[in-house]
């Protein structure tokens, strides 16, 4: 196995070192958890463009010391100019990934980060709202070195994005991507991280930069207006459970899917006996995966449409209906929709226990493309997941949430450890949940589960068919035990991919020392005291 860092008190894990440091020097300086993670969420805005940004959406799950789980929902609506007929009368059958079109949605990250932090001083919290957001203002004004991450991503619709306003001036040098040893210093973007410090959060929505980021997307075209944003509010929601053998397993409700996440570990526990790595391990997951997005696929739309509450799909009688309809011998069938992600999650335990997993996302690899001049933000295309069709799970109407690939996972173990884990990946996230997941409960260590190699069913990263693709590390006869049973083994030939997530996971022991990981997929780490 793999050594896992272990710290004596409080650790921080990214996808991107600096995001790591930042969330490290919070927790020296005595910030708690959710301090260090607003700081992480700043800087790795700054740093990794091409996997999140100010201009998208976050999601929150908070750990009590006591024992007591928030939820914090932090993505926004459609603007209220964004209309099935509006790109209906512009001849879209679609709506567009790239471009000020693809811009519909309110970036709701930053309401996050406020109400995060409302929390966080009824938790004791103290530090200024300055101190957590200087690492990321310094890296927009001294520069940062563009992250191998950024380097080798291939961007979907590349023509378009590199037509969306801003795009080409923002991330690439004279009209070439970049190239390793390049920096980048996003001045506007620093200054609007400044004012937001100097102002607070808030001013995001309603105030200076909320005026200008009004101005910028009603000059390039998109559907979200000044009043959209005065309206918008972060809000508290109450997470989702489910109990395991051992463990309880939490994760956030629609929009998101963390319903998936937690089905696929219900209706797998249900499948009888495995072992590490063996077949029934993988294709039990595979299934699971299956039967899961199915449900996800019929029920998760914006929270105030649901037809029925998502706990009633983790009741005992459901999950065995579930797992009695999967053969262990024979793969089944089931199409799956296409669903792309680039997004960063991270972790975060304090020395007292307080702990988080959070998730910042703009949904494709640097969202719409749009960078607002004013302020320097790039916005999302998450309203990509709305359907222009009136009769689907989730159509466009000014003011309704999308769908959200978006969720952390959190597990409370019963001999009194608490984990904070999760993956970026699109549809992907609930399945490296899942294989993260179950590879530590049957023993293996943080690093040694988040390095070993993983699958992906599905057509997720632009890929023209559905089929099991498999990073290159796993023990060839499984793959002919998977293919025998009716899986479309795919071996993608590359033993570590950013398409296969970039996961972390961090436990707290009772004694207090803390164990964290993170992805060598990506360009992160984990640090801690």
């Amino acid at each position: 196995m793999l050594d896992t860092p272990v710290f004596a008190s409080a650790a921080a894990a990214a996808p991107h070192h600096l995001a790591s440091e930042a969330g490290r020097t919070v927790l020296a300086e005595g910030g708690n958890a959710i301090e260090a993670m607003v700081a992480m969420a700043a800087t790795i805005a700054v740093v990794y463009p091409h996997m999140n940004a100010i201009g998208g959406d976050g999601f929150w799950l908070v750990h009590e010391p006591g024992g007591r789980m928030h939820g914090i929902e932090a993505c926004g609506p459609a603007g209220s100019l964004a209309t099935i007929e509006r790109y209906r009368s512009r001849d879209y059958d679609i709506i567009p990934s790239r471009g000020p079109e693809a811009a519909l949605t309110v970036a709701g990250a930053v309401g996050g980060w406020r109400l995060a932090l409302d929390l966080s001083r009824s938790l004791g919290g103290r530090l200024p709202l300055g101190d957590l957001l200087a690492d990321a203002i310094r890296h927009c004004r001294e520069g940062y070195a563009v992250s191998d991450s950024e380097l080798r991503t291939q961007s979907n619709e590349l023509e378009a994005l590199k037509a969306a306003p801003g795009f080409l001036a923002s991330f690439w040098s004279d009209g070439e991507p970049p190239k390793p040893g390049a920096r980048r210093k996003p001045a506007a973007l620093g200054e609007t991280l400044q004012q937001l410090a100097d102002a607070g959060l808030d001013d995001f929505y309603r105030g200076d930069v909320g005026r200008e980021i009004a101005a910028d997307l009603e000059r390039i075209g998109a559907p979200v207006t000044r009043g959209d944003l005065e309206r918008y509010r972060a809000q508290m929601v109450e997470p989702l459970a489910l109990k395991l053998p051992g463990l309880t397993v939490h994760n956030l409700p629609p929009p998101t899917q963390g319903l998936a996440s937690l089905l696929i570990l219900g209706i797998f526990e249900r499948l009888g006996p495995w072992k590490l790595d063996n077949f029934e391990h993988h294709h039990g997951l595979i299934e699971a995966t299956k039967r899961a997005f199915a449900i996800r696929d019929r029920h998760v739309t914006d929270p105030t449409r649901l037809k029925r509450p998502s706990a009633d799909f983790l009741t005992e009688a459901v999950l065995a209906r579930e797992a009695a309809a999967i053969d262990m011998k024979r793969a089944a069938t089931l199409p799956l929709r296409n669903g792309d992600g680039d997004t960063v999650w991270m972790g975060a335990i304090d020395s007292n226990g307080l702990a988080v997993s959070y998730i910042q996302s703009i949904y494709w690899e640097y969202g719409s493309g749009c960078v607002l001049p004013a302020t320097g933000i790039h916005w999302q295309n998450r309203g990509q997941s709305f359907s222009l069709d009136e009769r689907a799970a989730n159509p466009l109407a000014p003011g309704r949430k999308p769908f959200h690939t978006l969720n952390p996972a959190f597990a409370r173990f019963d001999d009194g450890r608490i984990l904070s884990y999760g993956a970026m990946g699109g549809d992907g996230q609930p399945q490296f949940q899942a294989q993260i997941l179950t590879r530590y409960r049957a023993g293996q260590n943080l690093a040694t589960a988040v390095d070993a190699p993983r699958w992906l069913f599905g057509k997720t990263w632009g890929a023209s068919s559905t089929a099991l693709r498999l990073e290159s590390r796993f023990d060839p006869s499984l793959l002919e035990r998977l293919d025998a049973a009716g899986h479309p083994v795919t071996e993608t030939g590359l033993a570590y991919s950013d398409g296969f997530g970039h996961a972390g996971m961090l436990v707290k022991h009772q004694k207090g020392q803390v164990e964290a990981a993170h992805d060598p997929r990506s360009d992160g780490d984990a640090r801690g005291l």
